[in-house]
């Protein structure tokens, strides 16, 4: 794939500077006549495109451009051709920044002019098979109720800051000074509900048939 694009940029790099040798070398001093060097310098990483399906892989190819000739004004020309023909080409994006003179060095060469050219390469990926829907959809709502009830201990007695849970709905409350306790809402028609009840160092599990009716919760308290 990597070769499909060095194709394309050199055929590209033709159309702007015609008549011109291009290699996908590396720059040397052993360089005679004029040409351009198109080095891949580096794979770099690309975020996917933005896309409703499965976004396809993506990476960048950045080129070292670089040209080269008997007069120095000869290879100016060709660069400032290449880099506004780059930047006037939306698949492409132009890096002017210096090339670290350590690049310079491996290869041997003083430092010249010279520009990256990042072309972006993307695979596409197998998308997942997606169901039809075949039937319109019913969406089933479940009415709410609210349950109430009293919490007592020995002798009936209310008691007062007791802690009631229902486990299945992650909610919890305490009674009142009267042994009450409310929640606004919880699944109706009849459903069952299980409540935790804690007072006193005890503890009582208890399934409520009916929201709509109060609970009585009972609770043996032992004497000290």
């Amino acid at each position: 794939m990597i070769d499909q694009v060095d194709r394309r940029l050199r055929d590209w790099v033709k159309s702007v500077a015609e008549g011109v040798e291009v290699r996908l070398e590396a720059p040397s001093a052993a360089e005679t006549g004029q040409g351009i060097a198109l080095y891949l310098m580096e794979v770099a990483s690309l975020p996917p495109p933005s896309t409703h399906q499965l976004p396809p892989w993506q990476i960048g190819l950045r080129y070292l451009v670089t040209t080269w000739s008997q007069e120095a004004e000869e290879a100016h020309r060709l660069l400032g051709e290449l880099v506004f023909a780059a930047l006037r080409n939306p698949e492409f994006q132009v890096e002017l920044a210096p090339v670290p003179v350590e690049v310079w060095r491996a290869f041997g060469i003083a430092p010249r002019p010279s520009f990256v050219l990042q072309v972006p390469l993307q695979q596409e990926r197998a998308q997942p098979k997606v169901k039809l829907v075949r039937a319109t959809p019913v969406v089933q709502t479940l009415p709410m109720a609210g349950l109430r009830g009293v919490v007592r201990g020995p002798g009936d007695i209310p008691l007062a800051g007791a802690e009631v849970q229902i486990p299945a709905l992650h909610l919890t409350t305490h009674t009142d000074s009267q042994g009450r306790f409310y929640f606004a809402a919880v699944p109706g028609e009849g459903r069952p509900t299980a409540l935790r009840v804690k007072a006193k160092g005890r503890e009582v599990n208890v399934t409520t048939a009916d929201t709509g009716k109060p609970v009585l919760v009972r609770i043996e308290i032992e004497e000290d």
